[in-house]
């Protein structure tokens, strides 16, 4: 029987048991706090921001609201990262992306404070990251470490196929995975849009790990018995449905599920992880600001 790994089951659980930590920070009388900046009209952006922050409010987590107009110049948002970044009571700092056109998104990442950057995007946690020293793991890549967890599938000595090589995603679990370390030791491929003969290397594989967007590019053919698949993708494509659209991952599900003994679906695997993520990595960045030995799962 293939198990169907469950994100949100995971992801409650992450949140439950951050409150020891919520609670030793509130004996020193400390609140972590997260601000989130969105500088955008579009729903889902706002969606991302109002979930984010509802999830703060079940935790613990005080949550701070910052929107800034859309068609603003790009230093009004620096001014306001700038103003965060001094401000002693915000221990985390989320930039929803995508900014708009006229605002570089690199110098935006670069401007955060390092020790506020929750998503573990700054250059110079990116180096930390890879020089196995991370202050923050990035959310999503360390959301997938949790869900092999959940299921006893450790990396160490297995072939891991990661396809996508985004800064987001693909490169930061590429550099999770093969970490002498807990949850890595894993031999690790890096494929691409350029990759040659794709079926050839995740066929090979022990773990994939799906983050191309491209829409169920991965099927069953492409598998071997037994491998775990954990699918990042979240794409939106024409359906019979009331809304006119279904979402799908990066992997056919159903002909993947014949092969996987574990795989995770689309929605409720990987999202509900990235979320959880955030909030960890808030409650740690509050530990190291008020100095506060937190204990976290």
């Amino acid at each position: 029987m293939t198990e169907i790994i469950d994100g949100n089951a995971v992801a409650q659980q992450i949140r439950d048991d951050l409150g020891d930590a919520i609670d030793a920070l509130a004996a020193a009388d400390a609140t972590p706090t997260l601000a989130t900046v969105l500088m955008s009209d579009d729903p889902a952006s706002e969606t991302y921001v109002s979930m984010k922050q509802d999830d703060c409010a079940e935790v613990g987590i005080e949550a701070i609201d910052v929107e800034i107009d859309p068609d603003a110049p790009a230093q009004e948002l620096f001014d306001e990262i700038d103003r965060l970044n001094a401000d002693a009571n915000v221990d985390g700092i989320l930039v929803q992306m995508p900014v708009p056109e006229h605002v570089d998104k690199q110098s935006v990442l670069r401007r955060i404070d390092p020790e506020k950057d929750v998503d573990g995007f700054h250059p110079a946690n990116v180096g930390r990251l890879v020089a196995g020293d991370a202050r923050y793991k990035p959310c999503t890549p360390h959301g997938i470490q949790k869900l092999l967890e959940s299921v006893d599938v450790d990396p160490e000595g297995k072939d891991a196929v990661i396809v996508g090589r985004s800064d987001i995603v693909g490169k930061p679990m590429a550099n999770l995975l093969v970490q002498k370390a807990e949850g890595g030791n894993a031999t690790v491929t890096v494929c691409h849009s350029r990759t040659a003969d794709l079926a050839e290397k995740t066929r090979a594989a022990d773990i994939v790990v799906a983050a191309a967007g491209v829409p169920e590019m991965i099927d069953g053919a492409m598998l071997s018995d037994g491998v775990t698949v954990v699918d990042v993708g979240i794409n939106r494509v024409d359906a019979d449905t009331e809304k006119g659209y279904e979402l799908v991952g990066d992997v056919d599900f159903e002909s993947a599920k014949q092969k996987a003994s574990a795989i995770t679906p689309v929605p409720g695997g990987v999202g509900p992880m990235t979320r959880a993520m955030l909030l960890y990595n808030t409650v740690k960045a509050a530990g190291r600001h008020h100095d506060v030995s937190v204990s976290l799962p």
